[in-house]
C-alpha cells in the first residue's frame, strides 16, 4: 500500500496531466462544449482508483454534454496516463462534477442580499469614541 506522500504527489501528477489532455489532447467536441478545469483529483490509497473533479462553466446544457464527453473519454484517458505516469498500473479513471465553486456563489451571492436588507449603522456612533 502506497504512504500518504506518494498518493498526495501522484494525485497532483494526475491532475496536472489531465489539464494537459483537456487543453491539448482530446478531441471530443462535447468536451469543449463548456469551459473545464480540474479542481480535484482523489486517488485510492492502492492507487488504483482515481476520481478527477472538474469543474464547468456554461449552460446546463453545455454541462451535460461535456459530463457525455468526459465520460466517453475515460479509457482514453486511463491510457494515456499509464505512457505518461509511470506505474505497475494505471488507476482507473471516473469524472466527476464538482460543484464547489457554484456553491461557494450561490452563498455571496445570499449573504449580499442580507447585506442589503440590513439598515446601515448609525454612522453618528463612533466606537472610538469610548
Amino acid at each position: 500500500m502506497a504512504n500518504s506522500r506518494r498518493v498526495s504527489r501522484v494525485s497532483s501528477l494526475i491532475k496536472r496531466e489531465v489539464s494537459q489532455m483537456l487543453l491539448f489532447d482530446i478531441k471530443d467536441d462535447r468536451v469543449g462544449a463548456g469551459m473545464v478545469s480540474v479542481t480535484d483529483v482523489d486517488l485510492s490509497g492502492d492507487l488504483q482508483h482515481a476520481k478527477i473533479f472538474v469543474s464547468i462553466y456554461g449552460t446546463e446544457e453545455a454541462k451535460m454534454e461535456t459530463m457525455e464527453g468526459l465520460k466517453s473519454s475515460e479509457g482514453y484517458v486511463r491510457k494515456e496516463l499509464a505512457q505518461r505516469i509511470r506505474l505497475r498500473r494505471a488507476p482507473e479513471v471516473r469524472f466527476f462534477e464538482d460543484h464547489g465553486i457554484e456553491r461557494g456563489d450561490k452563498m455571496l451571492h445570499l449573504l449580499n442580499k442580507i447585506r442589503e436588507t440590513i439598515p446601515p449603522e448609525d454612522e453618528s456612533y463612533n466606537a472610538e469614541d469610548e
